[in-house]
């Protein structure tokens, strides 16, 4: 709608207008049961009262609102002429004075897409709940406000809910006498991280409590709540015990008391991300919550999780952006901090090598796909802004944040992170801010390194260059860093490198030296290494202390084809795994080579969180980077490297469970089919492998996928689990299938259609593209072109990313899409700039899949 889309300049420009003092938001949630009249939205009533100060009386601004009607507006007094002020998006306000009272009346409407007022109805029991998200300009879905992060107020929520539920909300709460729900006012926050949640949620309590520098006792309410249907796998008791630890964590290191008051976690179905940090009412997707068996991985997964967004109340709560330019200065410090957090303050100590794995995977490929930004980025509207919730602005962040520790020294670091808290306590700040304490506590001059690590883009290549003399020792060993033509910047780097050999006792590669520098400019001699022993692997940013692509010698390169999984040490595996990867999504690496390291080593993996990931690597090479005319012969090989490892991994451990799971995504032979299909129903078992029901789903889909089992089997297994999670496992299920007839339906219910919900548009479109099916889907890429624009116009912009992302016609081959994707670009100019970027960056994921796919085409693997 005109005005949905909120500027950078109209944000300034009211920032300079008004100061907002106080929010009180009527909710009135009733609504939520029953049957809606009239076949319209279904909608509640909103009325919001919001006092601020007109910094020029006199002058205009307007609020924020995004709902079907408005009943009533009244400025200071004045009724003003609904039909006049608002136009679907904003209401305008004329002639303010120094102090102003705005009252909103309004009709909300309940979301299906997860944005603003999410109703869930439980497939199970039929129950009804709902939460808030918001982040980053959703609020104005729920009440009237000024949607913009440095526009901070206090806020009193009061919510009349249908009898028998529970109301949470930012600040503590209770029920009145007149059964409405009272909350207590809170301290300055923006509107992006305000919160209400309420229905039959099943709530269990505890307490965290600590006694302060000042001999003064901190207790912290806690609480954490599921879906009724969820209650007998919530392991609440594990919650409470990473939220105790992160906030003693946090308590020691940060100096600032948590300052929100109680600490309530939510854990909502049908949720667009992993979890959103708002202060006192934090909320996480359910699927957090283990259905089934699940490895270390998905608890330390979501642990990690826990702690990102408990470092938010301080990175982003307390202190908050003035724009959406410097979102890194909350996410980035969230995604470092509970990586820090978890590795120094609960169980599971290799977090590092699981950020050094996965999270900088996710920046890598951000950072080379042509709408890479900067870490500070150009943010001129809310699409832009939502768009940038990236891998740059989270890992990428996280990596330069871990090199500045390096850079600067930890306590200095932290040092800098307590007195920027005292200092803007409450308030918003820009990079200059942050920068200003840590030069303070760092005595180093911040400027140069902000500008080539936080203020440009794209990701340097370090490659050892390795000289030695007749004795085979090091006559000099240098780092050659390389930058890409469109980004050319070289960066210092803070840096491990390690020298590695083979211990003739152990059998594995040990290290044996290790130097510490700084790498500038294109060549760094590392002078410590000089007359060291020859080599077997030298490992350029041992540790994993800065963000960089990690290239090898050809010795090193050698080593690893024929001992990567002898590494001993876990994180520098990790980091010799994700340089090959990197070489393979560059084209400098066979696909089919990767994948032959995959089914040489991974069985070796010891840590389940590397080896699934590369598994996931394996699957990508199979599907993209493989060249076409070996697909079936590379997927079949995997598919047997998968079952014998299987079949040879330790009954009932985690590896045996990932090598299960693995296996289901890649069998495509009849035998393979059946096997799946023995296991599922009988009679096959394997020792160990606890076949539970997100287990039976797993195996079930493949099944689905290669027409094994038809629509009467699936609505079988539906019926065995008639849950939340069962239905999307259903519809993805039912998306798979095989058929002209199912792939035409699951287009028409995502993209000529807007009755699914977030949760099961995301299941179809998972359901609808499958490898297998290339030809069946190749129909749908001229349809996809024609239609993208409309469901952009039309659509919520989640809808819009989960359709133009996931229908991008990726699977198919030739370069006919490659020129339909130019075609497009070169003709829509003037499309917003959010959709022409995701259409860029698939076009662009789809090119370098070509690339790999012309490498592997010279390989003899």
């Amino acid at each position: 709608m005109p005005g949905e889309n909120l500027t950078r300049d109209e944000a300034r420009e009211r920032a300079a207008l008004v100061a907002v003092e106080s929010y009180d938001v009527a909710l009135d949630l009733r609504s939520a049961l029953g049957e809606v009249a009239g076949g319209g939205p279904r909608t509640f009533r909103s009325v919001t009262t919001i006092r601020f100060a007109g910094l020029r009386p006199g002058a205009a601004t307007f609020v924020d609102l995004i709902a079907p009607s408005v009943n009533a507006v009244t400025l200071n007094g004045r009724a003003l002429d609904v039909a006049e002020v608002f136009d679907g998006t904003r209401i305008a306000l004329e002639g303010l004075e120094a102090e102003n009272t705005l009252v909103v009346d309004a009709q909300c409407a309940y979301s299906r897409t997860g944005e603003g007022m999410h109703r869930f109805v439980d497939p199970e029991d039929g129950e009804v709940y709902l939460y808030t998200q918001y982040e980053p300009a959703d609020s104005r879905r729920v009440y009237a406000n000024f949607e913009q992060p440095d526009l901070k107020g206090r806020y009193r929520f009061s919510v009349t809910a249908p009898d028998g539920w529970g109301v949470w909300s930012n600040g503590a709460g209770e029920r009145d006498a007149d059964g409405v729900w009272r909350f207590a006012e809170t301290e300055p926050v923006s509107t992006y991280i305000t919160c209400v949640v309420a229905g039959p949620y099943h709530y269990v309590t505890d307490d965290y409590r600590r006694t302060l520098p000042d001999g003064s006792e901190l207790r912290i309410p806690l609480g954490a709540m599921c879906r009724k249907g969820l209650a007998p796998h919530f392991d609440a008791d594990d919650v409470f015990l990473v939220t105790k630890q992160g906030l003693d964590f946090f308590h020691d290191h940060f100096g600032y008391p948590y300052p929100f008051g109680k600490y309530d976690q939510a854990f909502v179905p049908e949720y667009n991300l992993g979890a959103m940090e708002n202060p006192g009412m934090v909320t996480f997707r359910e699927e957090y919550i283990y259905r089934g068996k699940v490895t270390a991985a998905s608890y330390e997964r979501r642990a990690t999780t826990i702690l990102h967004e408990m470092a938010h109340m301080w990175f982003g709560d307390l202190v908050t952006m003035k724009w959406w330019d410097d979102l890194w200065l909350k996410e980035s410090f969230a995604d470092f901090m509970g990586s820090f957090a978890l590795v120094e303050a609960t169980r599971f100590t290799g977090g590092w090598t699981t950020f050094a794995n996965n999270r900088k995977a996710w920046a890598y490929r951000a950072d080379q796909l042509p709408s890479t930004h900067p870490i500070t980025a150009d943010i001129r509207d809310l699409q832009d802004a939502k768009l940038n919730f990236d891998g740059i602005t989270y890992a990428k962040g996280a990596s330069v944040l871990k090199q500045l520790v390096a850079y600067v020294g930890r306590d200095a670091f932290l040092e800098g992170a307590r007195r920027y808290f005292q200092r803007h306590a409450f308030g918003n700040t820009t990079l200059a801010d942050l920068l200003a304490v840590l030069e303070e506590t760092s005595g180093r001059d911040l400027t140069g390194w902000s500008k080539a690590w936080l203020q440009t883009a794209g990701v340097n290549a370090l490659t050892p260059e390795l000289t030695l003399d007749a004795e085979n020792r090091i006559t000099e060993l240098a780092v050659a860093q390389e930058a890409a033509a469109s980004h050319p910047e070289l960066r210092p780097h803070r840096v491990a490198v390690g020298l590695y050999r083979l211990d003739g006792v152990e059998g594995s590669l040990v290290r044996y030296a290790r130097a510490e520098l700084d790498v500038t400019g294109p060549r760094t001699v590392v002078t410590e290494l000089a007359g060291a022993q020859a080599p077997d692997l030298v490992l350029v940013n041992d540790d994993d202390l800065t963000y960089c692509k990690v290239r090898f010698d050809e010795n090193s390169l050698a080593t690893l084809r024929s001992r990567l999984g002898d590494i001993a040490d876990p994180l520098a595996r990790a980091l010799c795994w994700s340089a090959l990867w990197n070489m393979t999504r560059d084209g400098l690496m066979p696909a089919r080579n990767f994948l032959s390291l995959v089914l040489e080593h991974a069985g070796r993996e010891s840590d389940i969180g590397v080896l699934q990931m590369l598994h996931a690597w394996a699957r990508t090479a199979l599907v993209h980077y493989v060249v076409p005319a070996h697909r079936e012969e590379a997927g079949r090989a995997l598919a047997q490297g998968a079952l014998a490892e299987l079949r040879a991994a330790e009954p009932g451990g985690p590896a045996q469970l990932t090598w299960a799971r693995f296996f289901a995504s890649v069998a495509s032979d009849e035998a393979d089919l059946q096997l799946l299909g023995a296991l599922l129903d009988g009679p096959a078992r394997i020792d160990g492998l606890d076949m539970d029901q997100e287990l039976r789903w797993t195996f079930l889909e493949p099944l689905a996928t290669h027409g094994v089992v038809d629509e009467e089997r699936i609505a079988a297994e539906l019926a065995r689990d008639d849950t939340a999670s069962g239905k999307r496992h259903q519809v993805r299920c039912l998306a798979a299938r095989p058929s002209e007839a199912v792939k035409a339906q699951a287009w028409a219910q995502v993209v000529e259609s807007d009755t699914l919900s977030n949760a099961l548009v995301e299941a179809t479109i998972a359901g609808f593209a499958q490898p297998s099916q290339r030809e069946l889907i190749a129909p749908y890429a001229a349809k996809y072109f024609e239609a993208i624009g409309r469901v952009w116009d039309e659509r919520s912009i989640q809808i819009g990313v989960l359709v133009v992302r996931g229908l991008f016609p990726s699977l198919q081959d030739g370069p006919e899409p490659l020129a339909a994707a130019d075609a497009w670009l070169g003709e829509h100019t003037d499309a917003p700039p959010a959709l022409r970027r995701l259409v860029l960056e698939s076009r662009d994921d789809l090119a370098r899949a070509h690339r790999a796919q012309v490498t592997d085409a010279g390989t003899a693997a």
